[in-house]
């Protein structure tokens, strides 16, 4: 059997960053209710103009790994 490594890694977040603070905005929520049950402080998000997708994100971090 051919032995198998991994020779590089790579990831690609989307430009746009959410907070918490940004979702009290427009959701019924606060930042302390979703850091205590989630952890979560901050999330990225994909623009919503422009059409980039799963695929586009995954591209861009392939091309990181190589």
């Amino acid at each position: 059997m051919k032995k198998m490594m991994i020779r590089g890694t790579g990831r690609y977040l989307p430009e746009r960053v959410v907070t918490n603070h940004d979702l009290e905005k427009f959701m019924d929520t606060t930042d302390e209710w979703i850091q205590q049950r989630t952890g979560i402080i901050e999330r990225r998000w994909i623009a919503e103009e422009g059409g980039v997708g799963a695929s586009d994100l995954a591209l861009e971090a392939a091309r990181i790994a190589l």
